[in-house]
Order: C-alpha cells, then sequence, then structure tokens
C-alpha cells in the first residue's frame, strides 16, 4: 500500500482483467472502503517484478507465474500467492492468413514447418505471452498434435499481448497465442484465423488470478479479504449478460484495452468470469500447471502438494466470500 492508505493494482490490457476494471469503475472496491490505483502494465515481465518488488500490492497474473515466481524459475524467487481465480476460458491460437489459404490450417502449418527445415530455412516463428503461461502450454500441446516439436521445428518468441495482432500483420511471427481480445483483433483486421481455443482443449484451465506476495498477504489480511469481496462481486456483474454491452464499452476506453467495443464483444462469449468453480483457486488446478511446466521441460520434479498448498490459497477466498 501507498502511504495514503491506496491499493496499487496492475493490470494488462486483456477481457479478462474486467474484475478488476468493473470494481473500480462500478464501486465494488469503494463498497469495500478501499481506494485503489490501477496500473496498466506494458508486460507480463513488469507485472511479475513490480509485485516482487512491492512497488504494486497485487496484480492481474497469468496462473502458472505465481507458481514460477515462487518457484524461482525464470526470476529470483518471490513467495506469491493466488486467493482468488478471475477467469476461465479466452486463449486462443492464432495464424497469419498468410498461411492459412488452402487446406486445413494446423496441417498447412506443419507442412511449411517441416519443408523450411529441409531447406536450412529460418524457422516458422509463433509468439507466446510469456514462459510461464496456459498460452505457452496450449500452443505446445497444439503443435506436438501436428506432430511438430515445438522446440525444434518453430520459434517460439515473446510478445506482450496487445502487441501480438500487430506484428502478426507487419510478418514478424506467423502465429500466437493470447487471450482476448488480440485473437479477435486480429480476425477483424483480417490478418489472422483462429484455429485453437483452450474451451475445446482444456475448458477448466485456469487462466488469469489475483496475485499477491505471501508477504503482502500475512501483513494486510483486511485489506485482501475487502480486495477479494470487490473482485467475487466485480466478476459476477462481469458475468451477467445483460451488463455485457456496458462491459465492452468500459473495457474499450484508451486507459484500458483501447480496442473497439466489437472486438471485446467478440470475445466475451470465450470467457467465463464466475459461476460454478471458476473463482475458488482449486489446488488441483496448481498441480496440473505444474505437470505441464514439467512437461515442456520448465521445472524438474517438485514436492507438487506442498508447493500448492501454499500458493494456491481457497481458504482466503473462502474467508472473503464468506464474510
Amino acid at each position: 500500500m501507498s502511504m495514503t492508505g491506496e491499493l496499487r493494482l496492475g493490470f494488462i490490457p486483456l477481457v479478462d482483467a474486467a474484475p478488476l476494471i468493473v470494481a473500480q469503475e462500478k464501486g465494488f472496491f469503494a463498497q469495500q472502503g478501499l481506494s485503489v490505483a490501477l496500473s496498466r502494465e506494458g508486460s507480463w515481465a513488469t507485472i511479475r517484478d513490480k509485485v516482487s518488488a512491492g512497488a504494486l500490492d497485487g496484480a492481474h497474473m497469468l496462473a502458472p507465474m505465481v507458481l514460477a515466481a515462487s518457484l524461482g524459475v525464470g526470476s529470483e524467487p518471490r513467495a506469491m500467492i493466488a486467493p482468488l481465480a478471475l477467469n476461465q476460458g479466452g486463449a486462443a491460437v492464432t495464424l497469419s492468413t498468410r498461411l492459412t489459404g488452402d487446406g486445413e490450417p494446423g496441417a498447412r502449418l506443419a507442412h511449411l514447418a517441416r519443408r523450411r527445415q529441409e531447406e536450412g530455412a529460418s524457422p516458422l516463428t509463433l509468439a507466446v505471452v510469456y514462459p510461464y503461461s496456459i498460452h505457452n502450454y496450449l500452443l505446445r500441446h497444439w503443435m506436438a498434435g501436428l506432430g511438430l516439436n515445438p522446440d525444434v521445428d518453430v520459434r517460439l518468441t515473446v510478445a506482450p499481448p496487445s502487441r501480438t495482432a500487430d506484428l502478426l500483420a507487419e510478418g514478424v511471427i506467423e502465429g500466437f497465442c493470447a487471450g482476448a481480445p488480440w485473437n479477435a483483433v486480429a480476425e477483424a483486421a483480417g490478418v489472422g484465423q483462429t484455429v485453437a481455443r483452450i474451451g475445446d482443449v482444456w475448458p477448466s484451465a485456469p487462466d488469469k488470478v489475483l496475485g499477491v506476495t505471501e508477504f503482502w498477504a500475512a501483513a494486510n489480511p483486511a485489506a485482501l479479504r475487502a480486495l477479494l469481496r470487490a473482485l467475487i462481486a466485480a466478476a459476477a456483474w462481469a458475468a451477467d449478460v445483460g451488463n455485457k454491452t456496458e462491459l465492452a464499452a468500459m473495457l474499450s476506453r484508451p486507459e484500458y484495452l483501447g480496442v473497439t467495443p466489437q472486438a471485446i464483444l467478440a470475445s466475451l462469449g470465450e470467457i467465463c468470469f464466475t459461476g460454478g468453480e471458476v473463482n475458488p483457486p482449486r489446488p488441483e488446478q496448481a498441480h496440473w500447471l505444474l505437470e505441464q511446466m514439467t512437461r515442456w521441460g520448465q521445472i524438474g520434479e517438485v514436492a507438487s502438494d506442498k508447493v500448492a498448498e501454499r500458493t494456491w490459497r481457497p481458504d482466503l477466498y473462502l474467508a472473503a466470500e464468506g464474510g
């Protein structure tokens, strides 16, 4: 918290940042007695570093990022927790229309990737938003299903979600996996075709969470409970179909996503903000994410139960939900 008692929360311009934005714009933070400043950030690495350093009190985070940061994978170790899941769904693989002419796009991608290898040409380049993300795991899983080795047959790079559609249009990359609305933005611009969606592969996969450091949560229990209550209420508002037009207009504003309301509306059907088991952070999700991280060589064997128990905190969610 700042010296004034104001909470500083970061977000990346994505539709699934909606609970934070709605909580600010519709007064759910204020109803819980919270003063909040939202900070739009340029990359997931910046989010991680600012939360780790205390420049942000918490943030809209990639679910696997909480695990990676806590394990010290890709950065200095910093114990983080996920007391709330913000959404499921929204991630998708989009390929350049340069690759999706004749035939099935996946088969065409595989053919071109192999032909480039045979000719000694540079590999096709595809982007993910962060190494420790459901987007990376979806793209890799999808390519493996095509018989491709994502670490050998293509070049994977990292790009901020808001840059993916532009990079596709510029020919810098040939495809990407990102969250809404950037797949819809690429399609609307006529530069991309979406070929795989997370909901068709892993419908219950965790995507974004509220991430805070373990230290901050322990030092600010009342503020954390109020923050969780506000976000739970905001997620329910965002999930109400009667609010979707207002939600799209709100998110489209320049200080938030800065895209057309139409692109956001086209993406809302892919995302679940609340209901069922969306918001409680379930330990089995952490186990599954750790399996993906192991599958792709990001981590070795870890004490999965211990890591899940420390990072995924349904107890904090349930305490806040119960009032």
